[in-house]
């Protein structure tokens, strides 16, 4: 029996309205985002936002492992920073040519949803244009992947030779997407690289069955795929203070093929002029 919960009918419905929350959230967000607002301020316009909706951020106080409890609504990462970024960790406003990574995750009638996505501050230049072009193809590409008879695997080939082959890039190595549904995190594990050596990565040989739903993230950068965190905090870098960029779908795998639940964000305004 497989070891990871699959949702049908009703259930699948909940994950749904989850998810949309997550889309309106963005869409919200990006209407009103604008240089000049420090995270704090982002993190609480992201706060009411919920609030209005009627769900809460499943981000808040979560504390996988051991680690300290996160400390804000969303994760807000600028620029070198991947992942995982608080709202107090950068107080400097946000200015032109800043790339903001804004992962949204929430909690609504006891299901999650969970998708980020990348904000540039000004006309972005052909590096920066390129970082998310790549981004957002690979993602696109990743999730035709995830089909009933494919292996994880093939999410992972998919993504890689987007953004390392036909861009030059470099995916993030050592992160990757999850498994969710009532909660965050759960089975599979899903990398964007396919493996360096036998066993590195168990969960790409099973395949995608109908009724998972999976949040997928593709997290890549200009100049390195290695990353730096001090310990015990939350912020991911990457090693060489290169710019990243960060894209997240909620995913339903079902017998015709994927589902995007959160689908929308692509039509989002995100070069904030």
């Amino acid at each position: 029996m497989s070891r990871i919960p699959k949702v049908v009918g009703a259930d699948a419905d909940a994950a749904a309205e989850a998810a949309a929350l997550v889309v309106e959230t963005h869409a919200r967000l990006s209407r009103w985002l604008q240089p000049g607002q420090t995270l704090a301020q982002i993190d609480a316009f992201v706060a009411q936002t919920l609030e209005s909706l009627r769900c809460r951020s499943c981000f808040l106080g979560y504390r996988p492992g051991g680690a300290p409890a996160f400390p804000s609504h969303a994760c807000l990462s600028v620029n070198e920073c991947v992942v995982h970024g608080t709202a107090g960790y950068a107080p400097a406003p946000i200015k032109l040519g800043d790339v903001l990574k804004i992962d949204i995750g929430v909690t609504y009638r006891g299901w999650i949803g969970d998708a980020a996505w990348t904000y540039v501050f000004g006309t972005p230049t052909p590096e920066v244009a390129r970082l998310c072009e790549a981004g957002k193809a690979s993602l696109r590409r990743g999730v035709e992947a995830l089909r009933p008879g494919n292996r994880y695997m093939a999410w992972a080939r998919a993504v890689q030779g987007c953004v390392e082959d036909e861009f030059g890039l470099h995916l993030i190595r050592g992160l990757g997407g999850h498994g969710y549904g009532r909660r965050l995190h759960g089975p599979p594990f899903i990398a964007n690289t396919v493996p360096t050596y036998p066993g590195e990565w168990p969960d790409g040989a099973l395949f995608c069955e109908p009724g998972v739903l999976v949040a997928v993230e593709p997290m890549l950068a200009i100049g390195t795929g290695e990353t730096r965190q001090k310990r015990g905090t939350w912020p991911v870098f990457t090693a060489d203070g290169s710019l990243s960029a960060h894209y997240e779908h909620d995913v339903l795998i079902t017998d015709a093929g994927p589902r995007v639940l959160t689908l929308g964000l692509e039509s989002i305004r995100d070069v904030i002029v």
